[in-house]
């Protein structure tokens, strides 16, 4: 059974699962909107076997940790700065920080603005720019508000994965199905405050911290070249495309990110600072 422990970080309560070499380098995982710390569970297991520690935590708000006081403290710019207290009172930095979707948003905050924190960025369906299709998601956010995930869940099962996992079916889905299920109306505060998430693209410029964007072929949120291109332009990274992933990248090809981070590590740790 996974253990959960907890750390007060930036006034908040946040759950998060720690695994591997304590000695090791250490990736911290930020998992997407609708998600918990546990959507990183297939991609820990690999990054533990390869001999890396890796801290998964869940957001303010989502998951096992504490709700928000009100919804401001859930801005992507608030969640950067409970990611940077997280580290620190951990003492992990610097590390390699990984984020899908809305942890993506989170994790280029902090290498922009906290780079002594982090060692390199990976982000998996995410974006560096406002939410372009605001128009289309605010009306279900309002809905989410109300209802919470059960009477939208058929959306936001296609919006967080690809055709091939949909269509595959099987025990990832259905457990991610019934959680997002699940998710009550305060669900509607934190996807308020993802659609209405500020642009970061131009801080990115000169960032120090090497980025990989990596972006699922079948994104129906994010495509390329939001989740790739643009975030590699932006910060002087590159980025790849996976075959037959959709959004939630991290579950859908585990291997395949594995060893796409391994990679990225080793490059980073030897790049200049």
């Amino acid at each position: 059974m996974i253990h959960v422990d907890f750390v007060e970080a930036n006034g908040a309560r946040l759950a998060y699962v720690d695994s591997g070499p304590r000695d090791a380098e250490a990736f911290l995982l930020s998992h997407s909107l609708f998600f918990s710390h546990a959507m990183f569970n297939p991609l820990v297991a690999r990054l533990n076997a390869a001999g890396y520690r890796a801290i998964a935590f869940d957001h303010r708000g989502q998951g096992d940790s504490s709700p928000a006081a009100n919804r401001d403290d859930l801005s992507m710019d608030n969640l950067a700065e409970d990611a940077s207290a997280l580290i620190q009172a951990l003492g992990i930095g610097p590390v390699h920080a990984v984020g899908n979707s809305q942890g993506g948003f989170v994790t280029l905050r902090l290498a922009a603005r906290h780079p002594k924190l982090v060692r390199s960025v990976t982000t998996l369906g995410s974006s560096c720019e406002q939410e372009y299709k605001l128009a289309e998601f605010a009306p279900l956010v309002e809905r989410l508000g109300k209802e919470g995930g059960a009477p939208v869940i058929d959306v936001l099962m296609y919006i967080m994965f690809g055709d091939a996992s949909l269509a595959a079916g099987g025990p990832m889905i259905d457990e991610w199905q019934a959680y997002m299920s699940a998710l009550g109306p305060s669900i509607g505060d934190c996807a308020h405050q993802v659609i209405h998430r500020s642009r970061i693209y131009e801080e990115l410029a000169g960032c120090p911290v090497p980025v990989l964007a990596i972006a699922g072929e079948q994104d129906h949120a994010y495509p390329q070249p939001i989740s790739g291109k643009n975030i590699a332009a932006a910060s002087g990274g590159r980025d790849v495309t996976i075959a037959g992933a959709g959004h939630s990248v991290a579950l859908e090809k585990p291997d395949e990110v594995a060893r796409l981070l391994v990679e990225h590590v080793r490059q980073s740790v030897g790049a200049p600072r």
